[in-house]
């Protein structure tokens, strides 16, 4: 049999390849060539004769290009995907080349998302919800039991602005685009807006003010603490109320008049009922600037399958928030959000770690395995937090349980920890941190959507090591 075929009938003299000739072009075996078939990757025709099959020479030349770009397989067999995103390298996180750190102390989370997307920095670009995406996605929040946790509006909102949009199908960049700058806004302004003297919590429950009740009744258990923080509370509330001309008589204006606010300002009064300052504003952006990615996490490799098998947005974000939805992902920062509330009333960091490590339990909040130092995002956050006065108190309790860990084993703070700084010291729910790890990293999802567009459908195929009895077996 000939090397190679030649059909001179639809494809005009287009020059095609043996199965052989294709896996050496390709570096493989011949059997990884009918596997690439079996994904999509390649299109195969029955040889003249019927004897084996043939493959377009430049369909498996561009192949063999886009396989030669991507980075080699990462150790112990783990899925390396070549992205122009984020960079983790020495204790630094860098969107595509940029220390993030950086982007987040000069920048809003809007401009910086945007110019992930596109390369272009626009300054006090503002994402604006489309009002019909909107009171779909509301009306669909409204519906939940009231037991409903921030997770279970964000996912029905994100249904809910999909089937307002009958047009969700278009992944062309720039539709991308219009349904990422609409898709965020949606998602923050169809939670409810908490007001101030509502005590309620971003849970079902109302777990911030209840919590935070809950260290007042309890006397002088960690009085030092908990007068620091009632104090400072009190302090920034009326610094607020001036800020503001007048506190929330001005928050309850109408809906149109918050719609070109900072997406931070807006997120806040949907995470606790408390009047913002300034400086607590700029811990809030700046966090979700630092999470808006981190290579390829679970959520992030979650959205990219989706995103390769020509899911449309509201999908891939979908998609991202099931695999996020867990106490490993984004609700890790809740377990250090618990921690540092029980630091505080207890008025020791190293009785609450002895009882995590008599337990057996990891201690929240600390470590992660892509940084053998301190996370930077929580190096970045603990600095902003330290102009935040009511979060004095906390943020000492996150030092004492970093250092006092330490002594026992070599782990430094993480995003959770510093993230739940935030949460504690501001009246925030349990799930306020994962509500904010949530808004910030669809942005990231939608920028791994957009690199994995343009890449080969339904490349995202790992095979399967089949571990069960051998064929052939009788009926069960």
């Amino acid at each position: 049999m000939a090397e190679h075929e030649t059909d001179s009938g639809s494809d005009g003299g287009t020059r095609r390849l043996s199965t052989r000739e294709a896996a050496e072009r390709l570096g493989v075996k011949p059997e990884t060539v009918y596997a690439y078939v079996s994904r999509g990757q390649l299109t195969s025709r029955r040889a003249p004769g019927g004897r084996g099959s043939t493959f377009d020479a430049k369909e498996v030349d561009a192949l063999a290009r886009r396989a030669a770009r991507r980075e080699p397989p990462a150790s112990g067999g783990d899925l390396a995907i070549r992205t122009g995103i984020t960079l983790i390298d020495k204790d630094h996180c860098y969107y595509r080349g940029v220390d993030t750190t950086e982007l987040a102390d000069h920048y809003g989370y809007e401009e910086v998302a945007d110019w992930l997307w596109t390369g272009v920095l626009r300054p006090g670009i503002r994402f604006t919800a489309p009002e019909e995406a909107l009171d779909a996605a509301r009306q669909a929040v409204a519906a939940l039991p009231a037991h409903s946790g921030p997770m279970d509006r964000l996912r029905v909102a994100v249904v809910a602005a999909a089937a307002a949009d009958p047009l969700r199908f278009d992944l062309t960049e720039d539709a991308v685009l219009d349904t990422a700058r609409t898709l965020i806004p949606v998602l923050v302004d169809a939670l409810p807006r908490l007001d101030v003297g509502e005590c309620r919590g971003g849970g079902g429950g109302g777990e911030g003010g209840e919590a935070r009740q809950g260290r007042e009744r309890r006397g002088n258990q960690g009085v030092r603490g908990n007068q620091e923080v009632r104090e400072s509370q009190g302090a920034r509330e009326s610094q607020g109320a001036r800020e503001s001309q007048g506190g929330r008589e001005g928050g309850r204006e109408s809906r149109e008049g918050h719609a070109t606010d900072p997406l931070a300002r807006r997120l806040w009064s949907r995470l606790t009922p408390e009047a913002p300052d300034e400086a607590s504003l700029r811990v809030l952006n700046a966090a979700l600037v630092l999470l808006i990615d981190h290579d390829l996490a679970a959520s992030t490799l979650a959205a990219r399958v989706a995103a390769s098998a020509r899911a449309h947005p509201y999908a891939v974000v979908s998609a991202g928030f099931g695999a996020l939805d867990g106490p490993l992902h984004g609700a890790a920062s809740g377990l250090a959000h618990r921690m540092l509330l029980e630091v505080l009333e207890r008025g020791s960091a190293a009785a609450v770690v002895a009882d995590h490590l008599r337990a057996g339990r990891r201690v929240p909040g600390l470590g992660h395995r892509l940084y053998p130092g301190e996370d930077p995002r929580a190096r970045a956050l603990f600095r902003l937090l330290e102009d935040v006065p009511q979060a004095a108190p906390a943020l000492r309790a996150a030092h004492e349980v970093a250092a006092t860990t330490a002594r026992h084993t070599p782990l430094h703070a993480n995003v959770d920890l510093a993230l739940s700084v935030l949460t504690v010291s501001t009246g925030m729910a349990t799930e306020a941190g994962e509500t904010v790890f949530a808004v910030a990293r669809t942005a990231g999802w939608i920028a791994h959507a957009l690199e994995e567009y343009e890449e080969h459908p339904m490349r995202i195929r790992p095979s399967g090591h089949y571990q069960g009895p051998r064929p052939p077996r009788p009926l069960p």
